[in-house]
């Protein structure tokens, strides 16, 4: 059978996923608990809830479009050949 050629290879896909592990801790550092009628929560405005979490998340969503970018360089030579 001959070896089909996929726009993604198994590299990109443990990159994707790693970027997928970085965004999820980011929501997971968002959340918390929240405030209702009786109490008012202070963790609402904690700076890992407001700075870091988004910080995280948005670094997991530019690691996954460098990991959807991402091209070895051993599959030039193969092209060549």
């Amino acid at each position: 059978m001959e070896k089909r050629n996929f726009a993604f290879n198994k590299m990109n896909f443990i990159l994707l996923a790693i970027g997928m592990a970085i965004i999820i801790i980011g929501f997971f550092l968002m959340s918390g608990p929240g405030t209702d009628v009786d109490h008012f929560e202070d963790a609402i405005f904690s700076a890992t809830r407001i700075k870091i979490a988004p910080v995280i998340s948005l670094f997991g969503f530019v690691f996954i479009i460098y990991a959807v970018m991402y091209k070895p360089k051993n599959n030039e030579k193969r092209e060549k050949e």
